[in-house]
């Protein structure tokens, strides 16, 4: 079949919405954004272990340290979703990894601010959490078969943490002054890097228009980042908590909350790897990969050792 042939069947089945699989022919631009978004994803979900964990030890009680580890182990989960559906593209793994480790390859920004005090694991829940489920719910429906798969699993969870997230706060909000002043903290430090996880202003993104024409995505930047402040801004008055942003009000004639000007400066920066913890939070990831060396290695000698004793059988 000609190429030009091919190139119709696939506008033609992204347009019936019918999902494009691996074996089916692409424009190599769709498959190598795909292999971006997908992978950016994953090394997000990897990285955002970091945060958390830094906190399990430290967890107020038995019963929130399982939740918290259990949590962690979720979100190790949704990388190996992801980097497998990323695979089904022609990356390898360790390619994917390499990229990560040497800098090429982006990760979410909002992991790269510290975890200061233990009201940072219910902000996360709440906001971090919730910012993704209003971006990964419409994944659910993009045109890749393996990454909406994938998503459906992944989304489940999310609403589980950010149920877990929201439960922390609450508990703070209804406590001492203390922590109903911990409480207020991390939401004024974590709300603007959460507004920031829905990417650039639409002006400045390169690739939102055509993701949106090939049905990666289904929504823009802007329209995500309203959506998810107008279900924050409704769910915060149930703490008794505010949102830091004195611009922030509803408009009755657009049926939205308006909402001040993002820090766009401090994105970049944090995008380009000069965050609070963008060095470390890469550092880590690197001194785990190589301390887990060995792991690797012994499980892959035990799979020729298997696959040799199958052929000897």
């Amino acid at each position: 079949m000609a190429t030009q042939e091919l190139e119709k069947l696939f506008h033609d089945n992204i347009d019936a919405e019918i999902k494009i699989e691996p074996r089916d022919w692409m424009p190599d631009s769709y498959r190598k954004t795909n292999i971006r978004q997908i992978s950016q994803h994953a090394h997000s979900e990897i990285v955002g272990m970091l945060p958390e964990g830094n906190w399990i030890t430290r967890a107020p009680s038995l019963k929130r340290k399982a939740i918290l580890i259990a949590k962690v182990q979720d979100e190790a989960g949704h990388g190996l979703y992801l980097y497998s559906a990323a695979e089904t593209l022609g990356i390898s793994r360790d390619q994917l990894i390499h990229e990560l480790h040497s800098g090429k390859a982006k990760y979410s920004s909002i992991f790269n601010y510290p975890t200061l005090t233990w009201a940072d694991m219910g902000a996360i829940g709440w906001l971090v959490d919730g910012a993704a489920i209003i971006n990964q719910v419409m994944l659910c429906r993009t045109s890749y078969g393996p990454y909406a798969r994938a998503m459906v699993r992944i989304c489940k969870e999310e609403s589980f943490h950010q149920r877990q997230g929201f439960q922390i706060l609450y508990e703070l909000s209804k406590g001492t002054d203390a922590q109903k002043a911990m409480c207020q903290d991390a939401i004024n430090r974590w709300w603007w890097p959460s507004l920031m996880m829905f990417g650039p202003k639409d002006a400045d993104s390169p690739h939102s228009a055509q993701s949106i024409k090939w049905k990666i995505k289904r929504k823009t930047n802007d329209e995500l980042r309203q959506n998810f402040v107008d279900m924050i801004a409704e769910q915060v008055k149930v703490l008794g908590m505010i949102l830091p942003d004195p611009d922030l009000k509803w408009n009755e004639a657009r049926k939205h909350y308006d909402f001040g000007e993002i820090n766009w400066d401090e994105f970049w920066r944090v995008v380009k790897g000069d965050g609070p913890c963008n060095r470390q939070r890469l550092q880590a990831r690197i001194n785990a990969h190589n301390e887990g060396a060995w792991v690797r290695a012994a499980a892959k000698a035990y799979a020729k050792k298997r696959q040799q004793e199958e052929v000897v059988a």
